[in-house]
């Protein structure tokens, strides 16, 4: 294991910091995204109006979404009912087991799938077993549930070996 496979290709502030038209002219057109605090906040599951935009915007680029997640079926399926998205659950992330699930079910290529997620020891892990393309973002919260906070501190130790092996990671407004 190298410490490269927890980099992620871009760093954007949010989700919603992702334009279609960015999207586009780098060849992506399906975007995986995580849930709990990439696309909702964890302890907030009915969302933001900012969250609808952004989907409503990637529906009208033709660009698909779905939700790759560690959570619950049940879970899952109620967080994003209201949004319309498709979901694959239990995930199993850093494992590319539910990145494989979601390119094989939608026959996405992997030159035009990305990841979104919010920590490196899953979300971008994941991407690279999967051989896609990766965004970390920030937490929407800075709370985390129980499980999150273990995963925050050692992507703490990672985060400080990256930048000291690629300099300063700072996040971007758009990709």
């Amino acid at each position: 294991m190298s410490i490269d496979d927890y980099r992620p290709t871009y760093m954007v502030e949010a989700v919603y910091d992702l334009r279609a038209n960015d999207l586009l002219r780098e060849g992506i057109s399906a975007v995986l995204v995580d849930l709990d605090n990439t696309l909702i906040a964890w302890d907030n599951p009915d969302g933001t109006a900012e969250v609808r935009a952004w989907l409503d915007e990637m529906t009208i680029a033709n660009i698909s979404v779905v939700v790759v997640s560690n959570n619950n079926h049940r879970r899952v399926e109620r967080a994003v009912a209201r949004f319309g998205v498709d979901f694959i659950s239990r995930a199993m992330k850093p494992f590319s087991r539910g990145i494989k699930m979601a390119m094989e079910r939608y026959g996405f290529n992997p030159d035009e799938v990305i990841m979104v997620g919010d920590q490196l020891m899953t979300d971008i892990r994941a991407s690279h077993r999967a051989g896609i393309r990766s965004v970390l973002v920030k937490p929407l919260v800075a709370s985390d549930a129980w499980n999150t906070k273990i995963n925050r501190f050692r992507e703490k130790r990672v985060f400080a070996k990256l930048e000291k092996k690629y300099g300063k990671l700072t996040y971007q407004k758009g990709i």
